[in-house]
Formats: C-alpha cells, structure tokens, sequence
C-alpha cells in the first residue's frame, strides 16, 4: 500500500455560469484543502436500546490560498456567491491516474459558496478561505487535467543572456 500526499489532491473550480465559456481552474497559492462529509442521526429510546434514523450526509469542501495578484477564479467565486449561483467543483487525485492519458480519478460536485473570508494580517500574505455547501453526494470519473495546471514550479528556467520581447 501506498500513501496520499496532500499535495496530489488538487481541488479545479468554474461557476456553472461560465461552462460553456471556459475550462475550470485551480487556486492559486492553495494551502489547504478539505473534505468533511457530516450526518446527523436522530435516536428513539426502545425497551429493546437506541434506534437511530440518519439524516442524508452533508458534504462541504474548504479551500485556504494566499492571495494571488490578478486571480481571476477568485473574482469569478466572489461574483458567484454574491449572486448565489452554483458552482462546479472537482476533487481530482493526481496519484491515481485515469484511464486515458491526462486524466485522473476525481469526483464531480455542484455546490454553492456558503462562506468566503479574506484574512489580511499586517505581517503575512493575504489569505482566501472558501468553504463549498456541496448539493447531493458527486459523481466519480476520470477529470481531465491539462498539463499546465499539473507544473509545480514558479517559474522556468532562464539562461544568464540577454532575454528578447
């Protein structure tokens, strides 16, 4: 058996709005991410023990990045939840690849932004934290990730010459 490193589980956004108009995009500067699926039981007390009815789960996903200059998914998720518009939301594991070339296991969601706050300390970098009221329970399939969103580095390499426009 084989570990996940938190660094494979990558979270790719778009509101619905934007589908047929463009592809969905990563956070910039992500942190930390989230999943917490919550089900709340009622109990009656028989002469025979507890009887507990379960409430259909409730699934939230939270996402904390430093604030990226010119981000436009951030504006796009503000503009969203100001207007209450949905929200499409991948889960995707880059550990375990798909069955084509470019694509990995992940899980389809559609949700609405129930909080959104910028942390803005005098010391430190900005911060966006987003929690995701999730609706219904996903669906799973191969997500296709573009190669850009898969490169790690800040920048590219560079070579000491003089660099053109």
């Amino acid at each position: 058996m084989e570990s996940v490193h938190g660094s494979k589980i990558i979270y790719m956004y778009r509101p619905l709005s934007e589908a047929k108009k463009s592809a969905a995009l990563r956070l910039a500067f992500v942190k930390e991410n989230g999943s917490t699926v919550s089900t709340d039981a009622d109990t009656t007390q028989t002469k025979d023990g507890m009887l507990r009815s379960p409430s259909q789960p409730e699934i939230e996903i939270t996402s904390t990045s430093v604030l990226a200059v010119g981000d436009k998914m951030i504006d796009l998720l503000k503009k969203a939840q100001l207007n209450n518009e949905k929200v499409e939301v991948w889960e995707i594991n880059l550990a375990e690849p798909g069955t084509d070339d470019g694509k990995y296991k992940g899980t389809y969601y559609q949700a609405y932004i129930t909080e959104s706050e910028k942390s803005s300390p005098s010391d430190d970098w900005v911060e966006m934290s987003l929690t995701f009221g999730i609706e219904g329970k996903g669906a799973e399939g191969d997500v296709t990730v573009p190669q850009n969103m898969l490169d790690e580095a800040l920048y590219t390499f560079t070579d000491t010459t003089v660099q053109s426009q």
